[in-house]
């Protein structure tokens, strides 16, 4: 295996997802903020860990297009490209 994929600070803690309780009406909507926070630091696997969701889950598609027209409105590009990353394989 490459160098290059292999993560040298194994000391580093993992991520924290501050999430509402599982039976929260926010639930959902924290999960798909937790699932593009972590794609966009390289850590997507625990953000699925952490919200019991998988990228490109359809069930989280209404919160993730909510997430997509606030970031296209508030110029924010990089949440606007993963949410649009996780919708195309929530289509597929």
């Amino acid at each position: 295996m490459s160098r290059a994929f292999v993560k040298e600070d194994d000391h580093q803690k993992e991520p924290e997802f501050r999430l509402p309780d599982a039976d929260s009406p926010y639930y959902a909507e924290a999960a798909a903020w937790a699932l593009i926070q972590g794609a966009d630091e390289g850590e997507s696997r625990s953000a699925e860990i952490a919200t019991g969701y998988g990228w490109g889950d359809p069930s989280l598609v209404q919160e993730v297009e909510a997430i997509l027209e606030r970031a296209e409105a508030e110029g924010e590009e990089r949440v606007a490209q993963l949410a649009r990353r996780y919708l195309k394989a929530a289509k597929t």
